[in-house]
């Protein structure tokens, strides 16, 4: 299953979302601090917001250490973007866990530290309430809105 996984970064690093969807079982789980859970089409159409807003601008994407086996997988990634809100410049440092169904992620957790990126992304602001639950409750609530509107 290393090969799904690869397939899927190297679809992220090129802003591919369809290559990404198509990585994903129809029944996938996906959770990460920013957006929390999202299942199915919903986990889809993120990346493929991702992958649309960020094509050529400057958007890169490094992955490494996949391991993989018929059940589970591993990998690490690092994204450097600028946030759209602030202009800020971003290193973010992932480390996702999978589990496969019928040859596809069905499951995809990205965990990362959010008040690191939040220091980033937001400068002051985060440094100050980027490690809280309320300032992560409310960046859900931001990032769903606008999955929301994209998906409309």
């Amino acid at each position: 299953m290393e090969n799904i996984v690869e397939k899927f970064y190297t679809a992220l690093k090129k802003c591919d979302g369809p290559t990404m969807a198509s990585c994903y079982h129809k029944d996938v789980v996906f959770e990460d601090p920013a957006f929390g859970i999202l299942k199915g089409e919903r986990a889809k159409a993120m990346w493929l917001m991702l992958c649309e807003s960020q094509k050529g601008k400057g958007f890169n994407v490094e992955f490494s250490d996949i391991n993989a086996n018929d059940k589970t997988g591993s990998a690490h990634w690092e994204a450097i973007y600028n946030f759209s809100k602030t202009g800020r410049k971003v290193h973010n440092k992932i480390d996702a866990s999978f589990e496969f169904k019928d040859g596809l992620i069905i499951k995809h957790t990205d965990e990362f530290n959010l008040h690191k990126w939040a220091k980033q992304a937001m400068g002051i602001k985060g440094i100050f309430f980027g490690g809280m639950q309320f300032f992560k409750n409310k960046l859900q609530s931001q990032t769903n809105y606008l999955l929301d509107k994209f998906m409309a």
